[in-house]
C-alpha cells in the first residue's frame, strides 16, 4: 500500500508507478517536485508537504491508462479523487498552470468546474513550480518556459491558444510566489 498521496513520498511513488515510461514527462514531474520543494518556503510551514505531493502529482493524468477526457488537469483529478486522495489535493492538480483556460477551450469548463479552483500561495507555488521547469527537467525563467510551451504547441491549438490567454495570470502567479520567497 503506498503512503497517504498528501504527503511527497506518497505522492512520488504513485508518479514513479505511472510517469517513468513517459520519459521527458517523468523528468519534468521529478524536477518540478525538486523545484517546489525549493519554493516550499513561499507557503505556509503545515502546507509544504501538500505543495511538494501536488507537484509530484500534477501531470499524473498523463499516464495512458488515466486518460479518459485527454485534458491531463481533469482526467488526474478524477483519478485521485477515485483513489481517496483529498479534495485539496484533487483540486490543486485539476486547476495547476492556469487549467481553467485550457478547459474552455476543450469545452470542457463544466467538467473541471466540479472541482473548486483555490486562489492561494499554495496554487501559486505550484504554478511557480512548473511555469520554471521546461519540458525535460530543465531550469526556465518564465518567459523561456511560455515561449517553449507556444513554440512546441501549433498555433492555433488548443494548448497555445489556452496559454496565450493564460499568460498574465501564470505570471502573476509566479510573480506572487518570487515575492514570497523574497527573490
Amino acid at each position: 500500500m503506498l503512503p497517504a498521496l498528501d504527503t511527497p513520498q506518497g505522492a512520488a511513488a504513485l508518479a514513479e508507478s505511472l510517469l517513468p515510461p513517459l520519459g521527458n514527462r517523468w523528468l519534468h514531474t521529478q524536477a518540478v517536485a525538486a523545484h517546489a520543494r525549493e519554493a516550499s518556503a513561499a507557503v505556509p510551514e503545515e502546507e509544504r508537504d501538500l505543495l511538494v505531493a501536488a507537484a509530484w502529482l500534477h501531470d499524473i493524468g498523463y499516464a495512458p491508462d488515466l486518460r479518459e477526457t485527454g485534458f491531463h488537469p481533469l482526467d488526474g483529478a478524477r483519478y485521485l479523487e477515485a483513489q481517496g486522495a483529498s479534495s485539496r489535493l484533487v483540486r490543486l492538480v485539476a486547476h495547476h498552470s492556469g487549467a481553467v483556460y485550457e478547459a474552455e477551450q476543450r469545452g470542457l469548463s463544466e467538467e473541471l468546474a466540479a472541482y473548486e479552483r483555490e486562489d492561494s500561495p499554495l496554487l501559486d507555488a505550484l504554478i511557480y513550480a512548473d511555469m520554471t521547469t521546461g519540458p525535460a527537467g530543465q531550469s526556465f525563467d518564465f518567459d523561456r518556459r511560455i515561449t517553449e510551451i507556444l513554440d512546441r504547441y501549433e498555433t492555433g491549438s488548443e494548448v497555445h491558444i489556452a496559454i496565450s490567454k493564460a499568460r498574465p495570470y501564470l505570471e502573476a502567479a509566479v510573480e506572487r510566489t518570487r515575492s514570497r520567497l523574497g527573490a
